[in-house]
């Protein structure tokens, strides 16, 4: 908060100093649209935008111009006014346009390719991602005022038939191999090759995983690198076999709601964050009571998502491995079996030395702590009801609970789907914890600090046990130091602290107004990438 800028010149300096060039046209205007709006106006949380749009600054502007206005999916913004172009409806389409249409009259003219599948779309290869960053950062100048040109040039229509961006789909193949292209070299993913058999359990860490403090996630972004975590090509969906698959090698601009840590699509905020829809947030106004009235126990609820499961891979998804950890039955089962279950294994929670397991075993702490389930057991190919043939043996569907029901519970896990979760937005504005564990990227991800706003959970998910055991503890009532009933191992209030700090900043940081403040800033951005003149082309009002 100490960044905060107050006023334009102040702003406008942070953003050079930031981003070694001159902000934008239209900069004055976002800035006194933030502030009517009682944005936190700090240069950093913008660092997704500069991370998303720095390759394309390696391709022209006029072959930019020409791809976004020929995309089949876009929102066209001329003098004001937004333009839906679609050869179909859908959900994601029209929450785009609409949040774009309530700024319509503050943005440049502009064309926005869109990607309204649940899985991502553009992977270059690292070599050109290197070049082009290299690029970028080589273009980075603070022009003399008397060089910038401070009027963007009229849009052309680039009507050409002769496409000057071309990207090959592949609809087919390993995405894991399609993916690893984009790591380094010296990166362990980029020689591993797709795991094709998965009849036994997946690989997961015997101890606590690699780059974690004491067994606990450290690095972040670490965490959710495909590149640093070959394992995860065995136990997430997403590299596994995914619901559908149309992507390019090729660097093209195409606007999303997720993506990868080897994804170039350009985020924007997601159409479930946007929407007043209740079964994404439990409503807008609905965040839970107070920390003490809530129940002490972890709450999941959803469907066997994550991709296309079926009878010979099901074992290495990561939402049935999540559920079948945190099952009670499942896991004293395993205990029996020298700590393996049908799709993961236990050998490593015996280094987080619980202090639950001191007075029972893990099975029976689970069955007291956690309520988590499937509502629906996807499978393939798809049967008529909600259960499924091949996961019935180990897995029972259970009754739906809303989200603002869910909000009753203090702990409430957060899972990727077939992409990115749409309640992660409503947990964080809830008064509960968000336990979060996820290989998505979103929109919103520089504004928010794990340990400080969420906690943070490993993809393996062998963190889980020593997290809940010690958030709630033993469940075993014992006398304090101060003479005191307590449950021995629980640090209930660092849970409610992290709980309501994370809420305290949803509410100033991720309210709608400020994706309203994100996409402006992020279109103006795109705007000059494809106006002919970027190099020169700035504000400098304060100046």
């Amino acid at each position: 908060m100490a960044k905060q800028s107050h006023d334009l010149s102040r702003a406008a300096g942070a953003y050079r100093e930031r981003r070694g060039r001159h902000p934008p046209p239209g900069f004055k205007e976002w800035f006194n649209y933030a502030q009517a709006h009682d944005a936190v106006i700090v240069e950093d949380l913008f660092d997704q935008i500069y991370h998303d749009l720095t390759p394309f600054w390696a391709l022209e502007p006029k072959a930019l111009r020409h791809w976004s206005q020929h995309f089949e999916y876009s929102i066209g913004i001329r003098n004001g006014k937004a333009t839906l172009k679609t050869n179909e409806q859908h959900p994601f389409l029209d929450q785009w346009f609409d949040l774009v249409s309530t700024i319509q009259h503050l943005l440049p003219d502009v064309d926005i390719p869109l990607n309204f599948m649940d899985e991502t779309r553009v992977v270059a290869p690292f070599e050109d991602i290197n070049e082009a960053v290299r690029e970028e950062r080589s273009s980075r100048h603070v022009a003399h005022l008397l060089e910038v040109v401070t009027q963007p040039s009229a849009v052309k229509d680039e009507s050409g038939d002769e496409p000057l961006l071309d990207a090959q789909w592949i609809r087919e193949g390993q995405f894991w191999d399609i993916a690893r292209v984009a790591c380094s070299n010296d990166t362990p993913a980029r020689t591993a090759p797709a795991m094709i058999e998965f009849s036994n359990p997946p690989p997961m860490p015997s101890s606590f995983p690699d780059g974690s403090y004491h067994g606990y996630v450290h690095n972040w972004t670490q965490a959710k690198d495909l590149c640093l975590q070959p394992d995860l090509r065995g136990t997430h969906g997403t590299f596994i076999s995914q619901l559908s698959l149309s992507i390019t090698h090729s660097l093209v601009p195409i606007f999303g709601h997720s993506k990868l840590s080897v994804n170039n699509d350009i985020l924007m905020p997601a159409p479930m964050y946007w929407t007043d829809d209740p079964f994404y947030s439990g409503g807008e106004d609905t965040h839970g009571d107070e920390w003490g009235k809530k129940q002490g126990q972890v709450m999941w609820r959803g469907t066997a998502s994550g991709g296309r499961n079926s009878r010979d891979n099901w074992k290495a998804f990561h939402r049935h491995r999540f559920v079948s950890m945190v099952n009670g039955t499942a896991v004293r089962l395993a205990e029996q079996d020298e700590g393996q279950g049908p799709n993961f294994d236990l050998h490593a929670y015996k280094d987080y030395h619980l202090t639950a397991t001191k007075y029972m075993d893990l099975g029976t702490w689970l069955n007291d702590a956690v309520d988590v389930g499937f509502t629906f057991l996807e499978c393939w190919p798809p049967t008529k009801n909600a259960q499924c043939p091949y996961t019935d043996p180990y897995f029972q569907v259970k009754e739906k609970i809303k989200m603002q029901d869910q909000y009753a519970y203090k702990f409430l896990p957060d899972i990727d789907g077939n992409s990115y979760s749409g309640r992660y937005r409503g947990f964080l504005r809830s008064t509960s914890l968000p336990i979060k564990a996820t290989v998505y990227s979103e929109w919103h991800d520089s504004r928010l600090v794990p340990w400080l706003h969420f906690v943070p959970m490993h993809n393996s998910f062998v963190d889980i046990y020593g997290i809940l055991d010690y958030f709630i503890g033993s469940s075993v009532p014992v006398i304090s130091s101060q003479g005191e009933w307590i449950i021995e191992g629980a640090h209930d209030d660092q849970a409610k602290k992290i709980a309501l700090a994370g809420k305290e900043w949803a509410d100033k940081v991720l309210r709608k107004e400020d994706m309203l403040i994100y996409v402006m800033r992020l279109l103006m951005e795109y705007a000059r990438l494809c106006d002919d003149h970027r190099a020169r082309l700035g504000f400098i009002g304060d100046l």
